[in-house]
């Protein structure tokens, strides 16, 4: 079965790439969006000086593993958003008469290569975070340096399938579920000390936004949350990851059950 998913990815690569200055193009425009995510970032470090009581190199820490735990889950699951139109046109029923997963068939039929250069991206600039930053290196935080970029992408892979999922009931749903899923990412590139209370409780605390940079980034470069966070949740990224990915498969084969045909 694993072959047959790769065989459509690698169908699609092919076709996404027939048209090569075009694939460029569009390659080139991913990176510098993701740029430009950070450029923001810096340039609000450079008016105030310091952001949320993060020196440069802890914020540059926390705002690369964001983006690249992020470019990942978009780059492998991020086309799940296209669920809309094949419940709108019905097309997601040639998807559930073949002996496969509806859900990996989606997102490999739908696979863009050109999210790959976004996703390189992140891990350079995540590596190079990972060199300035002043981490004190020992197994515990190697293991967390290779973890918590695999944990965030889960985390944001399982909010692009959940948020997908709301088409079976609400088609046009693709700009609440941004909200969570872009809005999320952007919220993560700062330092949870940035925000109020409230949305910090919301967002950070309720959703789990806070485990997928800015704890991780506490563990790494050893420093208690200013907010009171005992020491042992800093580490529990993989732990929030799996729970949001069993909560996001459960949603989505619900959604699948109440899926209907629209006949046509």
């Amino acid at each position: 079965m694993d072959s047959v998913y790769a065989k459509v990815v690698r169908a699609q690569i092919r076709s996404q790439t027939q048209y090569r200055v075009s694939f460029a193009f569009e390659l080139l425009g991913s990176v510098i969006i993701n740029g430009l995510d950070l450029a923001t970032v810096f340039v609000l470090f450079s008016v105030a000086g310091s952001l949320g009581g993060f020196s440069g190199p802890e914020v540059f820490l926390i705002a690369a593993l964001s983006a690249f735990a992020f470019s990942t889950a978009d780059l492998v699951v991020g086309n799940a958003d296209k669920l809309r139109v094949y419940v709108r046109t019905g097309l997601f029923d040639t998807l559930l008469l073949r002996p496969l997963s509806s859900l990996w068939q989606l997102l490999a039929v739908n696979f863009a290569p050109r999210r790959v250069g976004r996703a390189v991206q992140g891990g350079i600039l995540y590596g190079v975070a990972l060199g300035i930053a002043d981490i004190d290196w020992d197994v515990p935080r190697v293991a967390a340096a290779v973890v918590a970029p695999i944990a965030g992408a889960v985390f944001f892979g399982s909010l692009f399938i959940a948020g997908a999922t709301v088409s079976f009931w609400w088609v046009e749903s693709g700009e609440v579920a941004n909200a969570f899923t872009y809005g999320g990412n952007d919220f993560t590139l700062y330092p949870s000390t940035m925000f109020g209370d409230w949305f910090r409780t919301v967002f950070g605390s309720v959703l789990g936004f806070s485990f997928v940079a800015y704890l991780p980034a506490l563990a790494l470069v050893g420093r208690s949350d200013p907010l009171g966070t005992p020491d042992w949740l800093r580490w529990c990224s993989p732990v929030t990851a799996l729970v949001a990915a069993g909560v996001a498969g459960a949603f989505w084969r619900v959604g699948v059950r109440h899926y209907r045909s629209t006949g046509s």
